[in-house]
Formats: C-alpha cells, sequence, structure tokens
C-alpha cells in the first residue's frame, strides 16, 4: 500500500502526515492489512464540535489489528484541527468556511479551500469507500442516521445504499448533496457515507460504542474483516425538508427527536428579542423530526429543523 507517497508493508499500523498547502499536515493513521483487499477510508472532525466520530476513530485505531484484516484502513480523525481546538460551530476558524461546502478544494484558496484539496487529493485515490463521521453540532439534537447519495452513478449509488443498509442506525436518508467530503467523493465516482450519532457538543460511551460498530460493520460488509452482518431494522427516508432561519432571532421549537407530525403541525416560531414572530414553521407533509436546533440563537440561514418521510 502507499498512501501521501509512503509505502507501507503488510501487517503494519502506521501514522502518516497527510500534507495540507500552506498549513501543518493532517495525522491520519494507516493500517495495511496482512492480505490484500480493498481500502476503507474514515474521516470525523470536519465540524468543531462534533465528537462521537473522533472519539470513535481514536478508539479504533487501538483495537483494530493489521494482522486480521483483508485489505486496508485509513482513519483521519480530525479534518479539521484548528476548528475542534477552538470549538468552532460548523467553520474553519481561519476564514469561517464550512469545511462541508468547501470541496472541490482549492489548493490556492483560503484555508478550508486548501484542507479539501487535501483531502480530496490524498484520500479519494486511496479509497475503495469512504464514510465521513458526523454528529448534530453543539446546538443540534440529531437522531442516528446516515445520508447516502442519489446524485452519483447507478452503480455507486447502489454500492452506498447496500454498506449503508449493514449499519445500526435507524434512518437512512437519500441525499442529494455533491460539495461535502462524502459526496464529492460520490462525483468522483467512489461509494461514500455520511454517518450522524450524537450532538449539542456531548458524546458518550454508548454512543461511541455504536459508531465504533457502524465502522466494523463496514469492514465487515467490505471483506476486510471476517464474519459479515446480521439484518438492521431500517427505515429509509425518501424525501426531506431542511428548515433555515429566515433572520437572526431566537428559535423556540415545538417538536422533538424522532416525534411524529403530521402536515401542518407546528414544529417551531422564530421571534425577536420583542417577541414578534418572524417566522412559523410548519410541516409541510406527515413525517418524523430528524434533527433540530436546540439553542435559542439563530442567525439568517442557520439549521432550524430538518424532517423527512418515508
Amino acid at each position: 500500500m502507499i498512501f501521501c507517497g509512503m509505502a507501507l508493508a503488510p501487517g503494519r499500523k502506521v501514522r502518516v502526515p497527510l500534507p495540507v498547502p500552506g498549513a501543518q499536515p493532517l495525522e491520519t493513521l494507516c493500517l495495511c492489512g496482512a492480505a490484500p483487499g480493498r481500502t476503507l477510508v474514515v474521516t470525523a472532525g470536519v465540524h468543531g464540535c462534533e465528537y462521537v466520530g473522533v472519539q470513535a476513530l481514536r478508539r479504533l485505531a487501538v483495537e483494530l489489528d493489521p494482522a486480521e484484516l483483508s485489505g486496508n484502513v485509513i482513519l483521519l480523525p480530525l479534518a479539521n484541527p484548528t476548528g475542534f481546538y477552538a470549538g468552532a460551530k460548523q467553520v474553519v476558524p481561519e476564514d469561517g468556511v464550512n469545511l462541508n461546502r468547501a470541496f472541490p478544494g482549492d489548493p490556492a484558496g483560503t484555508l478550508s479551500a486548501r484542507l479539501a484539496y487535501a483531502l480530496e487529493t490524498a484520500l479519494y485515490q486511496a479509497a475503495d469507500f469512504l464514510a465521513d463521521l458526523h454528529s448534530g453540532d453543539c446546538n443540534e439534537a440529531l437522531y442516528p442516521l446516515v445520508f447516502f447519495p442519489t446524485a452519483g452513478t447507478e452503480a455507486v449509488n447502489r454500492a452506498a445504499l447496500t454498506a449503508a443498509r449493514a449499519l445500526t442506525v435507524h434512518y437512512r436518508v437519500r441525499s442529494t448533496a455533491q460539495n461535502g467530503l462524502y459526496s464529492w467523493a460520490v462525483q468522483k465516482n467512489i461509494p461514500a457515507l455520511l454517518i450522524e450519532r450524537g450532538g449539542l457538543g456531548l458524546w458518550s460511551e454508548t454512543e461511541v460504542n455504536a459508531c465504533c460498530e457502524d465502522v466494523r460493520a463496514l469492514l465487515r460488509h467490505l471483506d476486510i474483516l471476517p464474519g459479515g452482518n446480521p439484518f438492521r431494522d431500517q427505515v429509509e427516508i425518501a424525501e426531506a425538508r431542511y428548515v433555515e432561519s429566515a433572520a437572526d432571532g431566537l428559535w423556540h421549537p415545538a417538536a422533538g427527536l424522532n416525534d411524529s407530525v403530521k402536515a401542518g403541525a407546528l414544529l417551531g416560531r422564530l421571534e425577536d428579542l420583542s417577541g414578534r414572530c418572524i417566522q412559523e414553521v410548519r410541516a409541510e407533509f406527515d413525517g418524523v423530526v430528524l434533527y433540530y436546533t436546540a439553542g435559542l440563537g439563530v442567525a439568517a440561514g442557520d439549521p432550524l429543523i430538518a424532517y423527512g418521510h418515508p
């Protein structure tokens, strides 16, 4: 296996720096299996306050044994390290850009563009499959789910959907996104998923264990680890609505996680400081709440609530 110009011998576990133009390299851990096979790339820490995936990859870096692998695993626990250490909500603090909206990257751009360029240049050429781990941000409550692509080729979409069915999350959500770490990989013909678990700037051992099991499920699905996967009871969300704030204001959600809502039901109100209603959010169809902003203060364009139906 060759990664970032470094040749790795079978059966080895090696930390490899991933170069970023004009910035410190990112730290990856490469596990080169004792037997040949496919390569799974798993990333986390794209957003600075989403912690479950970061902890899961740190744990898997210790627990996974290259001697047991038929293929390779590349783990990147912190794709946005300055955002992580600064506790920055959603963005790369140096330029205020959401890294998951910065693809394709630019080696001569601001830091987020250079990070995106570095990630796609190093990771995409190595990956047979890519999984990007996320959570609700520090102000978001979220029910565990996986986004799978519908904007790639038929073969890539099918490969991603088949893998998504192996995960422990209850909801799998169709996605047409194209400018994120996982969704741009899909545009480059790499099957990929975005897995969401946890939120509100918190993490727990239960959530980390479940996230580790999802990564192991992908490894078994790709035959990198032996054993296969049991049937998972999932619900596919065919259509989702993602409601954003129309203005700066104070958000009062009226529905909770995994709540079933009827068409026309009040999902929340956005008010100004005097209490005047700026925006009233009502369900456009019968569905279920996937995530919502739990913080009181929101800026124009911030996410408020997401809901969907099978």
